[in-house]
């Protein structure tokens, strides 16, 4: 099966996105090792505008189904923009850049100092809570507040195309992505973790995390993301481009996030089970299901069970 595709002019060789921070953007063990692992393009971690500290440890406990994770989205812009220049003097497959800040505004300016780095993609991380926001709610609840910062993205992020995560806790996500492609977005990372979460420890009996609470990711929110990917897809007609980010292990699970309506698809957690090329192991898995099931191109797959 043909796991190639060309989405907004950049190229993909096959679909598997390193989701954004599973390895952090350092450009020898995250990013490239995820290229030798057989990625189809890669995301950094969330970049700032100005350098933002996490939370302390312990800040992530994972079982056999799910992992639930509080590091606070860390970042020093200028050891990450240098990290990424590093990649960049390689670049085995596409960049995406995932930007983060606690304003439209400063979405808008994070984008505009990270232009020169000359990313394929921008993906905007809208679970930052809304500091304008009487209550702090994250932009990816509210669609008027979705809108906004990708009205501020996408008036700095020039040609290059912009990407909303969308997170599942939206009151309707269709709503957020419907509101953000009429602003202008050119594609959607769906979903982010799901949550937050809490995990006790029997021991202690304290929460596991320092943070106490967490988002949820692995296999158990997959049928969260098929579902959130479906109705986005419907919500903007599969018009717009869709990275399916959630619970993917295998290649079943990539193809069920494709027949929803990805066009991409985000692995995270999984390499922590399966190892670094999880990706190749996935790509493998869908060639040998398509060849089983006479699917000859993937693009077949996309938002089938819409057709």
């Amino acid at each position: 099966m043909n796991l190639s595709q060309t989405i907004l002019g950049v190229r993909f060789g096959n679909p598997t996105v390193l989701a954004s921070g599973i390895l952090g953007s350092t450009a020898a063990s995250g990013m490239l090792g995820a290229a030798k692992g057989g990625v189809g393009a890669v995301t950094t971690k969330s970049l700032w505008l100005h350098p933002h500290k996490g939370h302390p440890q312990p800040t992530a406990f994972s079982t056999e189904h799910w992992t639930i994770n509080a590091v606070g989205v860390p970042d020093d812009p200028a050891k990450s923009y240098a990290e990424i220049e590093a990649y960049n003097k390689e670049k085995p497959v596409p960049l995406i850049a995932n930007i983060i800040a606690e304003s439209a505004e400063n979405y808008g300016k994070t984008a505009e100092k990270i232009l020169p780095l000359n990313p394929d993609f921008f993906e905007v991380n809208i679970s930052c809570p809304n500091v304008e926001d009487e209550f702090g709610k994250p932009f990816a609840c509210s669609p008027s507040a979705a809108a906004s910062v990708t009205r501020a993205v996408k008036a700095a992020a020039g040609k290059i195309p912009v990407f909303i995560k969308l997170s599942p806790q939206a009151l309707s996500i269709a709503e957020v992505a419907k509101a953000c492609a009429d602003a202008g977005a050119d594609g959607f990372t769906v979903i982010n973790t799901v949550g937050p979460g809490m995990s006790i420890n029997l021991k202690t009996r304290k929460p596991v995390l320092s943070n106490r609470v967490g988002g949820v990711s692995g296999p158990g929110i997959k049928p969260v993301a098929v579902r959130c990917i479906a109705d986005v897809y419907a919500a903007t007609k599969g018009k717009l481009p869709i990275i399916g980010t959630g619970g993917v292990s295998t290649g079943e699970d990539a193809i069920e996030l494709l027949l929803a309506g990805a066009s991409l698809i985000g692995i995270g957690t999984a390499m922590w089970k399966r190892g670094a090329d999880v990706f190749k192991k996935v790509c493998d898995e869908m060639d040998a299901w398509g060849t089983a099931n006479g699917v000859k191109d993937i693009k077949e797959l996309i938002g089938a069970i819409h057709r």
